[in-house]
């Protein structure tokens, strides 16, 4: 409940606070410009001097509630849930879609070891392979 509360005054404040850095008058008139002006009808009624020192206290305010509201969020959005290990959960527990593995593996008869026999050697094809030579018998 508190947290909602904190985050809806933060909204808020984030519009305020736009809205009170786009209205000031810079260098080059700003937004402010588009609006009239210096001679516009909020600075008529308070003036021009006391018009930029409202917008810029209400900048200073304003960010300064953003971020004090923004610090204590956080710190309670990291008490609610804190991260676990996932070495600290347990080889207790198991997924529901995994099966479980079978207590004892079947039987698988042995095979005799395929008997090797020396590699015979062909001749490349197109090639043709002569007798060996032997020395005539005297």
């Amino acid at each position: 409940m508190l947290y909602t509360f904190l985050l809806t005054l933060l909204v808020i404040d984030c519009v305020v606070l736009v809205l009170a850095i786009l209205l000031q008058s810079g260098k080059g008139g700003g937004l402010a410009a588009s609006f009239g002006g210096a001679s516009s009808s909020p600075d008529a009624l308070i003036g021009i001097r006391q018009a930029g020192n409202l917008l810029t206290t209400m900048s200073w305010w304003g960010g300064g509630i953003f971020l004090g509201l923004s610090f204590i969020l956080q710190i309670m959005s990291t008490h609610t849930s804190a991260p676990r290990s996932v070495l600290e959960k347990g080889l207790g527990t198991r997924p529901a879609n995994v099966a479980p593995a079978p207590t004892s593996a079947p039987a698988v008869p042995l095979e005799p070891a395929p008997t090797t026999t020396s590699p015979t050697t062909t001749a490349p094809k197109g090639t043709t392979t002569k007798p060996p030579v032997t020395a005539p018998k005297r």
